[in-house]
């Protein structure tokens, strides 16, 4: 037993994902801010002009998609790694469709 633990442990590939995981922790803990200002911006936006900022909608979903793709990296769900190792998320992910009615706002 204390042998498998051993050959365990001394895999590079292990030592590899977990440091990648160290970095995404921190993009994840780091983009809380980035939600938050957007947030604001978009509120803001909505009260003085009665709209919302498209284009910030737009990197609003990409951003969020990215934080999704993050979150499944670091649960094991995916072994694919996220921006900047792949492309930058373009829209919702793949399963999800979320239907956006701005009309009511």
């Amino acid at each position: 037993m204390k042998e498998e633990i051993k050959r365990r442990l001394q895999k590079n590939e292990y030592w590899q994902r977990c440091l990648y995981m160290l970095f995404f922790i921190v993009i994840y803990g780091a983009s809380k801010f980035v939600v938050f200002a957007l947030m604001v911006f978009q509120f803001v936006t909505l009260i003085l002009t009665g709209n919302l900022n498209e284009q910030l909608l737009k990197f609003s979903q990409n951003l969020s998609t990215y934080l999704y793709q993050i979150t499944i990296f670091l649960t094991y769900n995916s072994d694919q790694l996220p921006f900047p190792f792949s492309a930058w998320p373009n829209g919702t992910p793949d399963w999800v469709t979320i239907p956006i009615d701005l009309s009511e706002l």
